[in-house]
């Protein structure tokens, strides 16, 4: 366990300086193209497999920085650069995250490395969870998965949405319905390995940010996966779910599903993304107010610009504060007692849309077109009080926790 400092190291300074360049170099050059064509940066993703920022090995290094600042760190920075193409390169990850908190060493080295393929032949994989009717009441999901003892396969059917990655990932990793009786406690999350019959892309969505970012809908029509493509396996399945119908007849504590277990993980890194958004927007905004010249002096002269500035930087060093506390509490095994995890994603979320609509705002006019870059960065930044848990729901984690009541 590392010791929680505000100082980087020399190692984390050179990762920190090495993604900066990347995303200051390759990905803000091609970022308002990809915004426009809003399709998948295939290029930009393979140069970044190529130089080892896309890849298996890079991630499970900074995952496993014992300061827990590994992974925030290089997220905030590729978000600095774009955040649709930043997402397009990092969407990969929570697929990973999903095996990681819900597989087996052996379903983890088997299809981990999949979800990336190779510098010559990238691949992407996708988490699927939210439902039309299902988004943040993970308790209303429709999909369903059916074990068929005689082959030893289960049956996947429904409709997820929302899926980064979804139809085009050659992995897919989907969170199902096996027990309808409990609830979200009667989930589990299943690998849907490539060119399974049955998987297909539906509605591919037109957002209104992050359009680098492919996202979609994934039908699930009769899938057929092995035994073995269930997340933690059968036997570890059949212990959660007898332990949750005799928690249920008991009215006793509450069991996490598999969706909210990769949501809790990522929380913090998401947060991170949030800053860099953040980062970037304020930078923009500065260098404008000093070089934009209004009755004769730079706009930064007048305090009604410079007090907003004041406010932006000292949101986005809070914001980054409570993120790099809950990685590192994570990392150190530090439980969240008062939703840590949550209050960095609220918070980070929250301030990356302030901070931006502020950059519009100093940048008048200007900050209206798409001659800069603020209002790409307003519309990136308006996701992330809405995916992986809407500022509503992590206001709702926070109150449950610091209350210990089932405030709804």
């Amino acid at each position: 366990m590392g010791d929680f400092a505000l100082e980087l190291n020399d190692d984390q300074k050179s990762v920190r300086d090495w993604v900066h360049g990347f995303a200051a170099d390759v990905m803000r050059p091609a970022a308002a193209e990809w915004d426009e064509r809003e399709e998948t940066p295939w290029p930009v993703i393979q140069e970044a497999a190529k130089i080892g920022l896309y890849s298996m090995d890079f991630y499970a290094q900074a995952f496993f920085d014992p300061t827990g600042l590994g992974i925030p760190v290089a997220m905030e920075e590729l978000f600095w650069g774009d955040a649709g193409i930043g997402l397009s390169i990092v969407g990969t990850t929570l697929a990973a995250v999903g095996v990681l908190a819900n597989g087996t060493e052996e379903q983890i080295g088997t299809w981990v490395p999949q979800m990336f393929g190779t510098a010559d032949d990238v691949k992407v994989a996708a988490f699927c969870s939210s439902e039309p009717d299902a988004g943040s009441d993970v308790s209303a999901m429709r999909t369903r998965a059916v074990y068929d003892q005689a082959r030893d396969e289960w049956v996947l059917n429904g409709t997820k949405t929302w899926a980064t990655n979804g139809g085009i990932a050659n992995v897919h990793v989907v969170v199902a319905v096996v027990d309808s009786e409990l609830g979200a406690r009667g989930q589990a999350s299943f690998i849907v390995p490539p060119g399974t019959p049955g998987l297909s892309q539906g509605q591919k969505f037109k957002k209104h940010g992050i359009r680098a970012s492919h996202t979609a809908e994934v039908v699930l029509d009769d899938v057929r996966i092995p035994g073995s493509c269930l997340l933690g396996g059968k036997e570890k399945l059949d212990e959660r779910l007898a332990r949750a119908r005799e928690r249920q007849r008991a009215g006793g504590e509450r069991i996490k599903n598999a969706a909210m277990a990769t949501f809790e993980a990522s929380r913090p890194a998401v947060g991170a993304q949030a800053v860099g958004i953040a980062r970037a927007a304020y930078e923009v905004a500065l260098d404008y107010a000093k070089t934009r010249v209004q009755f004769g002096r730079p706009i930064i002269d007048n305090q009604g610009v410079a007090f907003a500035l004041a406010d932006m930087r000292t949101r986005i060093d809070a914001a980054r504060l409570l993120v790099w506390r809950a990685s590192w509490m994570a990392t150190a095994g530090k439980p969240f007692t008062a939703a840590e995890g949550s209050m960095s994603k609220l918070y980070a979320g929250e301030t990356a849309k302030w901070v931006t609509a502020q950059a519009m705002q100093v940048l008048g006019g200007n900050g209206f077109t798409r001659e800069y870059p603020v209002e790409r960065m307003h519309r990136d930044a308006a996701i992330y009080t809405i995916f992986e848990g809407t500022s509503e729901i992590q206001r709702l984690v926070i109150a449950r926790t610091i209350s210990g009541l089932p405030i709804r």
